[in-house]
Parts: C-alpha cells; structure tokens; sequence
C-alpha cells in the first residue's frame, strides 16, 4: 500500500521508497496534526528593549533540577537576545490568552503594542494572565543549521488563574479539553 503527505487515512508498517513522500512534506504535514501547547518566552534585547515571540516547542527536560527546552530558528527576531542573556520569562497560557498568543505570533513592532508589561523576575518583561510563568536561566544553546535548542534551568515563577491549555494544531489554535 502506497500513501501520500495529502492521504494518510490507512497507516502500515510496509515501506518502500518509491511510495513514499518526500520526508519534508511528511515532516510538515505530521506537525500540524501534532498538538502543541502554547507559551510565550520573553526576555530583553542588548539594549534593553523588550523582545518576545510565541512558543510551540517549550517542553519539560528534567523535574530535578527543573529544566525545560526551547527550539527556535535562528533566524528569529529574538535570537540575538537569546544569544545575549542569561535568563528568559516562559508564559504558560491557557485559552484566555489566545489574543495575547496571536499577538506575539505577528509582527515584531506590534508584539508589545497595548500590553499591560510589569518588570518581572530578573527584570524581564511579564505579561498579565498567564496560568503560569517560569524563569529560565539559560544553560546552554545547541545550534545546528538555522535551529536551535536552547535549555534552562527553571530558577523560579509564579501561578496565575488555572485555564484550560491553549493548543495549536492544524494551522488553528484549540482547547485542550479532558477526555472522558
């Protein structure tokens, strides 16, 4: 049985390499049927200027010592900042934040246009109503083409109102709701 990145209703374990489809198409296309939690990572530029981008990839490491990971592209407008700091803010967000999420997917100049920012831990920009936010003190960053992976050991945070986790998948963001 053959099957393209556009028909995968049928899954088998055949393989052949004639059938199958090109690995980035498989690639792209198995992502956006994999839901991902949202968060929004913020930090200072050199100059102090505040810069933030919204997150699908921040995931647990490690709960002794509390780690966690973020993959980005170097190519980012907060790379120089990553490259440039010892610590970041990690807002975990829930479905009352999807503005706030939408926001800080879009254009850089706009990303802090009309928030309510305080000086949070380490003087890092915080952002109001998250359900939970993380300091992360960066560890290390492996670079590798125009990615990279960047570790931190979470050194502090903070709990704010519990929501129900806000997801992407699918090009579209969703709700993480319990099954029964």
């Amino acid at each position: 049985m053959t099957f393209t990145a556009l028909d995968w209703s049928i899954m088998t374990s055949e393989y052949s390499p004639s059938s199958t489809p090109d690995p980035q198409d498989v690639f792209l296309e198995a992502f956006r049927r994999h839901a991902a939690g949202i968060s929004i990572v913020t930090l200072r530029q050199p100059d102090g200027s505040p810069t933030g981008f919204t997150a699908t990839s921040v995931t647990s490491l490690a709960a002794d010592p509390p780690m966690a990971t973020i993959n980005m592209a170097t190519t980012s407008s907060s790379w120089g900042a990553v490259e440039g700091t010892d610590h970041l803010l990690v807002h975990i967000l829930g479905t009352k934040n999807l503005t706030l999420a939408k926001k800080f997917a879009d254009m850089k100049e706009a990303r802090f246009l009309g928030v309510d920012v305080t000086d949070g831990p380490e003087g890092l920009p915080l952002l109001p109503g998250a359900s939970a936010y993380l300091v992360g003190k960066i560890i290390d960053r492996v670079v590798h083409h125009k990615a990279a992976t960047v570790i931190v050991e979470i050194v502090g945070g903070g709990l704010g109102e519990e929501d129900k986790g806000l997801t992407y998948q699918g090009r579209q963001y969703a709700s993480a709701e319990p099954l029964s």
